[in-house]
């Protein structure tokens, strides 16, 4: 498809005339709505901006005429409140239980399903964590997390590690486990 003078005016009329990008594009047909943004800007046509406090004019879905933007906010905001007050009145009758999806359970209800830890290697050397914060890590010092990050007292590992990876030897092969390995453990 090519822009021939004729469909550049048409897309200036239509642009003009305050229809929207894909409208234009329905009535040129074999065109995208990319298509159409992309030649309004590089005609740079005048950008349809809304002014703040201007009247203009919204056609509600079931009315016949249209209504001044100031009246369809004081019919929507009369329509807000009137929910809020429906939706009060339900909860004082007992129709809707306030709160209720943010109940804590009680510790005795909880179903944990904590995977209790992988066997170790006999011999295998769990080394001790320096526990550094996340400021006092550098280059080669392990970031493997311990503990809940948003506890005050998450820390890091901070043993020595290699240039080529960010963990110490041991956390090293937990992270990067070959694929059978993985396979295997499942």
């Amino acid at each position: 498809m090519s822009w021939t003078d004729e469909r550049v005016e048409l897309l200036a009329k239509l642009w003009g005339e305050g229809l929207s990008a894909s409208q234009i594009a329905s009535q040129l047909g074999g065109v995208t709505r990319n298509a159409v943004i992309g030649k309004v800007h590089r005609l740079k046509l005048e950008t349809r901006v809304k002014v703040a406090g201007a009247a203009e004019l919204v056609r509600p879905a079931l009315a016949a005429e249209p209504v001044m933007v100031e009246e369809s906010v004081e019919v929507a905001t009369a329509q807000v409140l009137q929910m809020q007050t429906s939706l009060r009145s339900a909860a004082r009758g007992g129709g809707v239980q306030g709160a209720t999806a943010f109940k804590m359970e009680e510790p005795d209800d909880l179903d944990l399903d904590i995977e209790p830890e992988a066997p170790r290697a006999p011999g295998e050397v769990v080394p001790i964590a320096r526990n550094l914060t996340l400021v006092q890590l550098t280059e080669r010092t392990c970031k493997w997390p311990l503990g809940d990050p948003l506890s005050p007292d998450f820390r890091f590992c901070g043993n020595h590690s290699d240039d080529s990876s960010p963990y110490c030897q041991y956390h090293a092969r937990i992270a990067f486990q070959p694929a059978s390995e993985r396979r295997r453990i499942r």
